[in-house]
């Protein structure tokens, strides 16, 4: 974003031969090997018996689960977890609507929840039955915390929260008001300009199962599919991990195609939020930036880091043929830049977050 001014992480390699795939799953392992594959044992060897709390802090489809889901590939899934404080309070109206489970819920707000609002009312708010009253970030929080209880021992990036001004003062003590082991913490800035928020929001596909974000245009799987009927060309999920490896169809994500201005005033709010706690002292800082001014690239990046535009057709045998060029858009000051793949983001979050933690 134009008011924002991270430095331009260094990610080129001294070998400029060696080259990859990044949207391959198997060349990804071996690039973030090559790049930053000390750190990434160093932090495999702390997670072993450790864990932390980072809170993302990015305007609204900024990559932030997308850059925690290549760092938890990397570093591994079994020792991380993401957590959207969005997404929960979303699985607890769904389990407020299933007899068999909300009162479970129900019940353990009542043990765990204070506050001002009663429970019976909170409940309503999450429902949507009350649509005057915004929830509590007390309910907030015990929703959070149950969350993390059902994880145990990983370690959390924490993905919309703070969300609003009051609750910066929440997020500084996070901690201690969660009963959660004594684990170092810190913030994760996230930079992008707009421009690219409103391409990435038009062109982005999600799968089903695991809800990975893809672009067909910027950011595509390693399979590719054509449906004959629609004649168009679609994304098959590549997520190792994901139940729907191989066979899962990306699809739209719903509200993307009113692109970024339908989501104005809360892109407003994330700024302000990162402009505090960016002044904010004692806790330690990560700057993580999408975008590389094209002067600047040739220095301080390799080309396969770049994001490509795909375009898709078929050859004289009817196979799909794909074209990549690498992608240019203008930064939200005007000037020409490169935005880069989500590995080469992750390649920063690792070796900074490794100096982060001492290793």
């Amino acid at each position: 974003m134009a008011d924002f001014n991270f430095p331009v992480f260094k990610t080129k390699s001294a070998d400029a031969s060696q080259k990859f795939v990044l949207e391959n799953p198997a060349e990804r392992r071996a690039y973030f090997k090559l790049k930053c594959g000390d750190e990434i044992e160093k932090l495999r060897e702390y997670l072993d018996h450790n864990s932390f709390v980072g809170f993302l802090l990015g305007p609204k489809n900024s990559g932030k689960g997308t850059h925690t889901k290549m760092f938890m590939e990397a570093v591994g899934s079994d020792r991380v977890a993401h957590i959207s404080a969005g997404d929960i309070v979303r699985m607890a109206r769904k389990e407020l609507e299933n007899e068999a489970t909300k009162n479970e819920l129900i019940e353990y707000l009542q043990k765990k929840y204070r506050g001002f609002v009663k429970v019976e009312d909170a409940v309503n708010v999450i429902l949507g039955h009350d649509t005057q009253t915004l929830l509590p970030t007390e309910v907030i929080l015990t929703l959070v915390e149950r969350q993390i209880r059902a994880l145990g021992n990983k370690a959390i990036f924490i993905d919309g929260f703070p969300r609003n001004l009051d609750q910066i003062s929440y997020s500084l003590y996070f901690r201690e008001l969660m009963g959660y082991r004594d684990d170092p913490d810190f913030f994760v800035f996230i930079d992008v300009p707009e421009t690219i928020i409103e391409e990435r929001m038009k062109e982005r596909v999600i799968c089903p199962v695991c809800q990975t974000p893809r672009s067909l245009k910027l950011l595509k799987t390693n399979k590719v599919g054509y449906d004959t009927e629609k004649k168009e060309f679609y994304l098959i999920c590549d997520n190792p991990t994901c139940t729907g490896f191989n066979t899962a169809r990306l699809v739209e994500k719903e509200g993307d195609q009113l692109g970024i201005e339908a989501l104005r005033g809360r892109i407003e709010i994330d700024k302000k939020i990162m402009h505090s706690l960016l002044e904010l002292q004692g806790v330690p800082k990560i700057y993580l930036r999408n975008a590389v001014p094209v002067k600047d690239a040739q220095e301080n990046i390799d080309d396969y880091e770049i994001t490509p535009e795909y375009t898709y057709g078929h050859d004289a045998d009817g196979n799909i043929k794909i074209t990549e060029v690498p992608w240019v858009i203008n930064n939200d000051s005007g000037d020409p830049c490169y935005s880069l793949l989500p590995a080469a983001v992750g390649v920063s979050l690792i070796k900074q977050l490794t100096k982060t933690l001492g290793l």
